[in-house]
């Protein structure tokens, strides 16, 4: 039987471009049976109805998907929330969230992050604009650290494959949720 998150329990996992995110994320969101909501799930979709003609515009139309995802997510009694997390914007967006928040911090060395990014660049839709990104848009302070708002977090390491069943463990322990012998 899996240890049930109290009510209204987020989980949001942050991290740098590359850093490991959405793997984690898809691996946690059924081991803790909570939806997955990710920002480029989200943005791909709006991408295939609005046009997306440069970076500045793709930079529109990922912060419109962080929206779009927290609007959603606040509809929800709580969910796996997968995004970059830009710690100046997110702090405020995620505290308005309604419940508890338990955030998974995805530690990753640059060097490896910077050869995932360039391996999956090619595959992305063009409205990412993933070649045009510097690295200090994907790796910076903003990104770098955890948002880290005043909630449990957990930093785990992904510069390699993750053992999902400890950290959903450590997650439930974080969001307080009762454990069973």
């Amino acid at each position: 039987m899996v240890n049930q998150l109290p009510p209204c329990t987020f989980v949001v996992v942050s991290g740098p471009a590359a850093s490991g995110k959405t793997t984690l994320a898809r691996a946690i969101a059924p081991a803790l049976g909570l939806p997955l909501i990710a920002k480029d799930t989200i943005k791909q979709a709006l991408m295939t109805v609005l046009p997306v003609p440069d970076i500045q515009a793709s930079r529109i139309m990922g912060a419109a998907s962080v929206a779009a995802l927290l609007a959603v997510a606040a509809e929800t009694g709580g969910a796996v929330l997968e995004s970059v997390w830009h710690r100046s914007r997110a702090m405020g967006d995620l505290h308005r969230l309604p419940g508890s928040i338990v955030e998974v911090f995805c530690r990753c060395d640059q060097q490896i992050a910077a050869r995932r990014y360039a391996l999956r660049a090619s595959t992305r839709a063009a409205g990412h604009f993933a070649a045009e990104r510097t690295i200090e848009e994907l790796w910076n302070d903003e990104v770098a650290q955890p948002v880290a708002g005043g909630w449990p977090v957990i930093e785990i390491s992904t510069n390699s494959p993750v053992d999902v069943g400890p950290l959903t463990v450590r997650i439930r322990t974080a969001a307080g949720a009762p454990q069973r012998e």
